[in-house]
């Protein structure tokens, strides 16, 4: 049993480039998707799919060779969730990174949901 999905996902995003591995594999959610997508629309995974192993659904994640340092980090944990309000999202390094940030209207990096005008909760910070 995992506690923290998001911060497993991360973990092995993290330990796979850290490898130089070419793809890994973690188990399926749809909020686990919903951040490898950001993280595809900003070129930090190459690509992704839904693999059937068994009777679970799995994520065999791609990983994009370019990046040979990749720094994840987890802001919002379960024992202390991160709120951020529309006027208090900040670039992440000076616009070097990318914040993924969970709103009303789905998980989003926060240089989108600055220009929607949201907040919500700030789920991990990549660089």
């Amino acid at each position: 049993m995992v506690t923290d999905p998001i911060a497993d996902l991360l973990t092995r995003i993290r330990n796979a480039v850290k490898a130089k591995h070419s793809k890994t594999v973690v188990a399926y959610s749809k909020l686990k998707v919903a951040i490898l997508e950001v993280l595809k629309q900003n070129k930090y995974v190459d690509d992704f799919k839904i693999i059937k192993v068994g009777n679970f659904d799995q994520i065999e994640i791609s990983m994009n060779n370019a990046h040979t340092e990749l720094h994840l980090k987890r802001v919002s944990k379960p024992g202390q969730r991160i709120y951020i309000k529309k006027g208090d999202l900040k670039p992440v390094l000076n616009g070097y990174g990318i914040g993924v940030i969970s709103t009303s209207r789905g998980i989003m990096t926060t240089l989108e949901a600055r220009k929607n005008g949201l907040g919500g909760e700030l789920l991990c910070e990549i660089w």
